[in-house]
């Protein structure tokens, strides 16, 4: 066209109203686009309370290579929720510094559990106690019984002790089973220390106060538990789906504690 009005292209453009780059590239979407929304549109019904970036995660674990500026594209394309930002919410310190003070530096130092309630579909209640390492975000242990005291509380120390050692610092609230003084004379004679948040200062258990509001909204809210059996099974389901697939935000959007293969050695044995 520029050779046979013999013109420049730049004017030619800037007569049509055109930007020079549309002359060169034709835009076209990419082939496995229709697969990568299959993908994620059944990660999104898979898991219905995750946003786009920890499908873009899970598709990443999946084989894909995609940043998550695509998926957030595809995601509003497709009219998938997104869900809002928070607003960040202000901390409130001690004078003495006691929230810092036990921040965690590395695995099994910092120990927390705390209780949940829920009801079987027979408005029956039930309660877990959720045990979880503040510095991978592992859960270690969720313990699903009707009625839980400081002898269950103990039963469950005792048998990650045995599984995982002994951690320097456990970390609860003020409620009755935690502060217990069976429970406290059996965690000093192991060798740990106790570390009991402010009463009326929850802020102080955030990892395991966090751990508890994404168990209940991403479990508890969404299933029917019609016995007790099938609740202690699915929530194990959920836990260790939470430790090795689930990205967690605080890790880079990795799960606490994926599982490892190691392969075969696959040499002849010397003889």
């Amino acid at each position: 066209m520029c050779d046979k009005l013999k013109v420049s292209e730049r004017r030619i453009c800037r007569v049509l109203g055109q930007h020079r780059s549309t002359q060169r590239h034709v835009p076209r979407g990419q082939a496995d686009e229709e697969r990568l929304v299959t993908d994620m549109i059944e990660f999104s019904r898979q898991y219905g309370r995750y946003g786009y970036r920890r499908v873009a995660a899970l598709l990443r674990d999946a084989g894909w290579q995609v940043n998550d500026k695509r998926i957030e594209r595809l995601w509003r394309r497709e009219g998938l929720k997104v869900p809002r930002k928070q607003p960040k919410k202000g901390r409130l310190w001690l004078n003495d510094g006691s929230c810092i003070r036990l921040r965690p530096t590395c695995r099994d130092q910092v120990w927390s559990y705390d209780f949940v309630h829920h009801r079987t579909d027979d408005g029956r209640a039930f309660r877990t106690l959720n045990l979880i390492d503040e510095f991978s975000r592992e859960c270690l242990e969720i313990r699903v019984k009707r009625k839980l005291n400081s002898t269950d509380v103990i039963d469950t120390l005792t048998d990650l002790f045995i599984l995982r050692g002994i951690p320097a610092y456990i970390r609860s609230d003020n409620g009755p089973e935690f502060v217990a003084q069976a429970v406290r004379d059996w965690i000093k004679a192991v060798g740990a220390k106790t570390a009991y948040i402010e009463p009326g200062s929850p802020w102080e258990n955030g990892y395991c106060e966090s751990f508890n509001a994404r168990f209940r909204d991403e479990l508890l809210n969404g299933e029917i538990f019609y016995t007790l059996k099938e609740a202690q099974i699915i929530i194990e389901q959920w836990r260790r789906h939470y430790n090795t697939q689930r990205p967690h935000s605080a890790l880079g959007y990795r799960p606490p504690a994926p599982e490892a293969i190691i392969p075969i050695d696959q040499r002849p044995a010397m003889h």
